[in-house]
């Protein structure tokens, strides 16, 4: 079953970066919601619940309840500005959506059969070229993430995003600019160890 997340909020009316620092020292996070046909507003959270809502994958990539005062809409992430140097949220945005919005939404891959693959027993290591995917969807069915099974690979085997098996109604954004071949990207391989065949070569030159 899939998380559910809140995010509880207050409207807010000051506008500027004095308005943003007054709200940041009082533990507050400025952040806007926009979107679904209606104004853009500005908005307020408290820094320690949004950061504890950050430290779950899912939240990235999943429709939100958005509270503002008795008010409830629903959204998705959008946007997320950190401080370069300390652990603090400058500000966020959020986008609403509706069911049958079609968003584009960047989601994590779960690789999954690593420690089976025949790849990896041989001695190869796995190289993940991609952490995530940006899909396009109608928002009911977007996923929290795609799993990428790596089970049966070997060393030399690569898997690209036509290869994932996405879930019904989800189509991945590079694919669908034209030519497909073009924009096939690779997700992962299964690449030789280059220190272990080192020294195998080593070793087989010092018996000779």
């Amino acid at each position: 079953m899939s998380q559910q997340f809140t995010i509880t909020a207050v409207a807010r009316s000051d506008k500027g970066k004095g308005a943003s620092r007054r709200l940041r020292r009082e533990g507050m996070v400025p952040g806007v919601v926009y979107g679904g046909g209606k104004d853009p507003q500005m908005i307020a959270v408290p820094h320690n619940k949004l950061v504890q809502q950050l430290e779950h994958e899912a939240f990235y990539s999943s429709i939100l309840t958005l509270e503002i005062e008795g008010n409830t809409e629903r959204a998705v992430l959008k946007d997320l500005q950190r401080h370069p140097a300390k652990p603090f949220i400058l500000h966020f945005d959020l986008q609403r959506v509706a069911d049958t919005d079609r968003i584009r939404m960047h989601v994590p891959l779960h690789f999954v059969g690593e420690d089976k693959a025949p790849g990896v027993k041989a001695g190869g290591k796995i190289h993940h070229a991609m952490v995530d995917v940006e899909v396009i969807c109608a928002a009911k069915d977007l996923p929290e993430h795609i799993e990428v099974d790596v089970s049966e690979m070997s060393v030399g085997d690569m898997i690209h995003l036509t290869d994932l098996k996405l879930p019904e109604g989800v189509e991945i954004a590079a694919l669908t600019h034209g030519d497909e071949s073009a924009h096939d990207e690779a997700v992962v391989t299964i690449q030789a160890d280059r220190r272990a065949q080192a020294a195998a070569g080593e070793s087989d030159n010092e018996e000779e």
